[in-house]
């Protein structure tokens, strides 16, 4: 095909005329200040100080020119308009800033041209292989144990401009399903494209919909994903404390590259670049947690040009806030999914039943383009997108959509409050619960929200005070759930919430009454649905990301599983509850222990502490509270004082298949057990709690904790502290 070509700006023009080559030089050396500059008052204060106002002058001139730089053309793009090209099988969208090419009528991205680059976009491959929506699905029933369903890349048959004027247009690809197919999955597909005037990007959402009467279908997986050029895109940026440059994806090949346990997780031996020679390679490493995932993608240092998906919202991404989801990875790719099983399981796989009706908005997203003139640091262009995703968030929810599916501020509601906690063990007063998460999703149980897919979620974060504002909510039936650091378990409000637009509901105060019989006796960890605070070991050498090395989230590293049978070969662990700390003696996962000939076993591990004098008296069942971060094909037994009591005192029976342990997660899905221990259980003096997980198929089946917690019986007074 041809590339249709139109001017570019010529971001440079500008920046020479204020700067000559010792500007220039100048703004190279200090490039990597003006972040900082930007948003430090002190560190504003320390160079005024300690290097006077030249070196403030200096700085001035290298933030002048990137805020020129940015989203900035010259005078003559005032006078470009958005035009629409249509080529043999070709629809070419172009705004003077960049060309976005989409395959006609199949509606797949091929061509991205930018800042004198004709194609940011992987050029090996299909045309159908570089920019495109897909979905995983599956009829009940029909999917085998070696496939996870039919890969359906969405190639639509009909082209429709929905909007073409002179500040934006969209374009609608859309397929309909054939009632008459048994090959196809029953969903209605329209994939859209924005295009706006003077905009450095496009955005992009699809709606999916059933009608009644269409037969049962399974959805596994739906995302929007784009290939980018390997030769230029090296450098990904993720989050601030998260970037690096990255291999290349034929480092992976062998034998350039050794599958380990599973294909995702490779051993770069003979990597193009000898940098990363040694390390390990996994897409999962990169995983994020859904209310974290605002910004992420690549930069080309050699063009200064960064490629970003931002997402303003995220209210149509399955399974609340702590859901993790892919996003950039070896490829160089970028991902937006808006619903997966990672990190869940079985349990979000989207189910519809024969006759079941729906419809949903997945997006939009913005795919942004930005660059940087020569002598800045091309890395910079992160923070410089991080400050377009604020742009975007303020414009949520957009108001140019063309589709009656997505409704824009003033079609929708809001739901105000204030969450309280009330746990008289701790304080006497109600404590406002900073930093808790409130949100509004389909009406369920407690805890519903973390396994729904088919609706919309809305989720706020709490302030000091407790006060928490939900905005911009879809009409619809909606119920109120909460979590809180700190404590265990879920606030649910089973009212049903009917949001029409332009409703604001403010329901005051509301109290969370967290689960507890009596004072604490001793307690294991931090209840904040993690097993972060626990005891995680360095990795094998061998196995290393050296993105993770000596920081808080080195459990991301590859074969931790392994570390636990290194640890204790012979004998499970023994953790003492009145004197050990459990940032240094509990391991942060439960595992099977490998074994000599190649098999795996069951653990069983002991929490022992004392009972003195002063505990004879008590009667009644005392209380242990077991919050689980994550189980996969896992079973936990509980025993007290008698390893072989055969039946045990409790058992979850198996439960989870959500794979956090492979997938280098340090939770998955929150599980809360409150286990009564008979006094009659209990002696004076030394008191021992099993927990074993006895399945042992694979490394990968075990457990991680939350917090484990017990509690004197209910009939103890209140032991209150301020």
């Amino acid at each position: 095909m041809k590339w249709c070509h139109c001017q570019q700006p010529n971001h440079f023009q500008i920046s020479r005329k204020l700067q000559d080559k010792y500007a220039d030089l100048i703004m190279f050396l200090f490039s990597s200040h003006v972040f900082k500059l930007v948003t430090t008052k002190d560190y504003r204060r320390h160079l005024l100080k300690q290097r006077g106002w030249i070196i403030a002058l200096i700085m001035f001139m290298s933030l002048f020119e990137i805020a020129i730089s940015q989203n900035q053309t010259p005078e003559q793009e005032s006078t470009q308009v958005l035009q629409l090209h249509y080529q043999d099988r070709h629809v070419v969208m172009d705004n003077g800033i960049f060309q976005l090419t989409l395959s006609n009528p199949e509606g797949f991205v091929t061509g991205i041209q930018y800042n004198g680059i004709e194609n940011v976009l992987a050029y090996d491959g299909k045309e159908d292989d570089r920019g495109y929506w897909d979905l995983v699905w599956n009829f009940p029933g029909k999917k085998t144990k070696k496939t996870k369903g039919t890969l359906d890349r969405i190639e639509a048959t009909k082209m429709e401009v929905k909007t073409q004027n002179d500040e934006l247009i969209e374009l609608s690809f859309s397929r309909t399903w054939n009632t008459s197919s048994t090959t196809a999955v029953p969903v209605n597909i329209d994939k859209r494209f924005v295009m706006l005037r003077n905009s450095s990007g496009f955005y992009t959402y699809a709606i999916f919909e059933r009608l009644q009467g269409w037969p049962a279908v399974e959805l596994d997986n739906i995302r929007f994903a784009i290939k980018l050029n390997k030769d230029k895109f090296h450098y990904m940026a993720i989050s601030d404390d998260r970037q690096r440059y990255m291999p290349l994806p034929d480092d992976r090949i062998p034998p350039r590259g050794q599958p380990l346990a599973y294909p995702e997780a490779v051993r770069l031996l003979d990597p193009i670049e000898p940098e990363f020679k040694g390390e390990v390679d996994d897409k999962y490493e990169y995983s994020m947690e859904s209310k974290d995932i605002k910004v992420h993608g690549w930069i080309s240092t050699n063009d200064s040009v960064g490629f970003w998906q931002i997402t303003p919202s995220n209210e149509f991404r399955s399974a609340g806030p702590l859901k993790q989801f892919l996003g950039s990875h070896v490829g160089p790719t970028n991902l937006a999914i808006f619903h997966s099983t990672h990190y869940v399981g079985a349990d979000l796989i989207m189910t519809f039943k024969q006759g079941e009706a729906w419809k949903k908005v997945f997006g939009p997203v913005f795919i942004y383009l930005n660059s940087f003139p020569k002598g800045v640091d091309p890395l910079l262009l992160w923070h410089e997108a991080k400050n377009q995703t604020k742009i975007e968030e303020e414009k949520w929810p957009y108001n140019f959509i063309a589709s009656d599916d997505f409704p824009a501020s003033d079609q929708r509601g809001s739901v105000s409050g204030r969450l309280l906690v009330r746990d008289r063990f701790i304080r006497n007063e109600d404590i406002p619960a900073n930093g808790s998460y409130v949100g509004l999703a389909a009406p369920g149980d407690v805890g519903s929200w973390q396994r729904e897919y088919k609706g919309y979620q809305f989720w706020s974060k709490a302030d000091e005070n407790g006060y928490f504002s939900i905005n911009n909510v879809r009409s619809g039936r909606y119920n109120l759930y909460a979590f809180a650091p700190g404590f265990i378990g879920d606030y649910h409000n089973d009212t049903v919430f009917d949001i029409s637009p332009g409703s604001k509901t403010n329901l005051g105060d509301l109290v969370y009454e967290p689960p507890r019989d009596g004072s604490t006796i001793w307690e294991i960890g931090v209840p904040d649905r993690t097993a972060a605070e626990f005891y995680i070991p360095d990795p094998n050498p061998t196995f290393v990301n050296k993105l993770y090395s000596n920081r808080s989230d080195k459990y991301r590293q590859y074969g931790l599983w392994e570390r636990y049978s290194e640890l204790y070969p012979d004998e499970d662990m023994v953790y003492n509850a009145d004197v050990d700390d459990h940032s240094k003696k509990w391991f942060f996962m439960q595992v099977t222990r490998k074994l000599a000939n190649g098999g795996y076993s069951g653990t069983t591990w002991q929490i022992r502490f004392q009972f003195d004098d002063k505990m004879k008296n008590l009667t009644g069942n005392f209380k242990l509270r077991i919050a689980l971060a994550t189980s996969n094909v896992a079973e936990l037994q509980v025993r007290v004082n008698d390893p072989s009591a055969n039946p045990p005192l409790f058992t979850t029976e198996q439960i989870g298949k959500d794979n956090t342990i492979a997938r280098h997660g340090i939770h998955g899905l929150y599980w809360l057990y409150n286990v009564n221990v008979p006094d009659s259980s209990l002696r004076l003096g030394n008191n021992t709690i099993y927990l074993t997980q006895p399945l042992a198929k694979s490394p990968f089946q075990g457990l991680m904790y939350d917090y484990i917690r017990l509690e004197c019986p209910d009939s103890i007074s209140y032991l209150t502290r301020s």
